[in-house]
């Protein structure tokens, strides 16, 4: 390997560039928009990404474990993974939720010239439906490995919260039963029976 330095680099302050036999330094470079001189940085913008990524799915752990709304989690859920994709957008919806308006949605994600890109089922480890996700995508195509990694991901969220909140909500239903007062039944005094 050579380190080749120049007038120029030096009076930059730019430090040599290791280069292997027959490779050229400005490979190392890029011109920015600008016409300045910068660094790649490939692997350090995967990095980022990674850390970006794990820093989203963080905030949607905090919001589940602090009781947020289900509708907000789940919001969050869709938008974490919209950014980890790219160009989709997706929507979790719950069984109980109108089949008419899922179907409206479709329809209308097919006027704006949306396609499928991904529909599934949400299961709990027991396998009860729990939901759907469904994404959109303005290219007609299937996810790739990777994604469906973090689609799959996102289906394992989307099962802890809607799990979480049904759980939170039959406990609230219990709980306000224990407390109501038991109507039909009066006090009864004893009769004297002088």
């Amino acid at each position: 390997m050579s380190a080749p330095t120049t007038p120029d680099r030096q009076k930059s302050g730019m430090k040599p560039v290791e280069t292997r036999k027959g490779e050229s330094p400005m490979n190392e470079y890029d011109f920015s928009a600008g016409g300045k001189l910068q660094r790649r940085k490939a692997h350090q913008h995967a990095e980022e990404e990674v850390q970006y990524t794990s820093s989203l799915e963080e905030h949607v752990l905090q919001s589940i474990s602090a009781r947020a709304p289900l509708p907000k989690v789940l919001n969050e859920i869709c938008s974490v993974l919209d950014c980890q994709i790219g160009n989709v957008v997706s929507l979790i919806s719950l069984p109980g939720d109108d089949v008419g308006d899922l179907e409206a949605i479709a329809r209308n994600a097919a006027l704006f010239g949306l396609y499928t890109f991904c529909s599934e089922g949400v299961f709990d480890q027991c396998d009860e439906l729990l939901g759907f996700l469904e994404m959109y995508s303005s290219v007609a195509r299937s996810p790739n490995a990777s994604e469906f990694q973090f689609i799959e991901r996102a289906m394992c969220l989307a099962a802890v919260a809607i799990k979480r909140h049904n759980e939170a909500s039959a406990q609230a239903n219990l709980g306000l039963r224990g407390t109501m007062p038991v109507r039909g039944r009066l006090l009864e005094w004893p009769v004297s029976k002088n």
